[in-house]
C-alpha cells in the first residue's frame, strides 16, 4: 500500500480524497477534527497549520504522496481588504504548505507526488478576488520551481478549481438564486463539487499521470478558457 499524507481531509475535498483513498492506501491525516476519518487505514495527527509544527516521527520512513488542502476564500473590494486578511490568507496557504513541504520533503520516495490547489482566479483576474489569488498564485509558483528541483523524484503539480460546493464556499452559495447564478457563468451550467475536484487530485497521486509534473490543471466547468455568453 502507497503511503499518503493529507493535510486538511476532514472537510470538503480532503474529505473526498480520503473517501476515494482509504480502502487502497495509507493514509496519513493531519487535520484538527477527527470527524470521517474512522478507517482501519487512515492515522489521524492532531494538527493546526497555522500554530502546531508536524509531529514527521508519526509518519512512515517513505511517503509515496502528499496533498495540502487548507484554503481560504475571502472576495471583498480591495480597499476593504485589510493587510490583516491579506497576511492571514497567505500564511494559511502559502506560508504553512511551506513548512509542512520542509519538514516532509525528505521522505518523498522516487517517483511520488505532490498535488497543491490554487483557484482559476489566478489565471483570469476576477474582481474581488485580490488576496486569494495573490496566495494561490504563490503557491503556483512555489510549486513549479520546486517541480523543476526535484525532477526526476519528485513529481509537482497543482489543480485550479473554479467554485466548488463545500462548507468553504457556503456564503457564496447560501440560496438558490446565488447557486443559479453561479451555475450559469459555467460553460458546463453547474457549479464543483468536492468529488469533481478530489478525483483530479486522486488521478494527480496515481501511476495514470507518471509523465506530468509542473502542471497547473483548470477544474472550473470550462470557466477559466471558454467564453460561451
Amino acid at each position: 500500500m502507497k503511503n499518503i499524507l493529507l493535510i486538511g481531509g476532514s472537510h470538503g475535498i480532503g474529505l473526498s480524497i480520503v473517501k476515494e483513498l482509504q480502502d487502497t492506501h495509507q493514509l496519513f491525516v493531519a487535520s484538527r477534527t477527527e470527524e470521517g476519518l474512522q478507517h482501519e487505514n487512515i492515522t489521524h495527527i492532531p494538527f493546526d497549520v497555522t500554530t502546531d509544527v508536524l509531529d514527521v516521527s508519526l509518519l512512515p520512513e517513505k511517503l509515496d504522496g502528499f496533498v495540502y488542502c487548507p484554503g481560504s476564500i475571502n472576495l471583498k473590494p480591495f480597499k476593504m481588504m485589510s493587510l490583516d486578511t491579506i497576511k492571514e490568507d497567505m500564511e494559511l496557504n502559502f506560508f504553512s504548505m511551506v513548512k509542512v513541504v520542509k519538514e516532509i520533503i525528505s521522505k518523498m520516495d522516487e517517483g511520488s507526488s505532490m498535488v497543491f490547489f490554487s483557484t482559476i482566479a489566478v489565471g483570469t483576474g476576477m474582481p474581488f478576488h485580490t488576496s486569494v489569488s495573490a496566495a494561490k498564485g504563490a503557491i503556483e509558483g512555489f510549486a513549479k520551481s520546486l517541480a523543476a528541483e526535484y525532477a526526476p523524484k519528485v513529481r509537482v503539480n497543482v489543480v485550479a478549481p473554479s467554485l466548488v460546493d463545500t462548507p468553504l464556499a457556503k456564503r457564496l452559495l447560501n440560496n438558490d438564486k446565488k447557486r443559479e447564478m453561479m451555475s450559469e457563468r459555467h460553460p458546463l451550467k453547474r457549479v464543483g463539487d468536492a468529488d469533481d475536484i478530489a478525483n483530479a487530485a486522486v488521478f494527480l497521486l496515481s501511476g495514470k499521470s507518471t509523465w506530468m509534473t509542473g502542471q497547473v490543471i483548470g477544474v472550473d466547468g470550462g470557466l477559466s478558457t471558454l467564453n460561451i455568453n
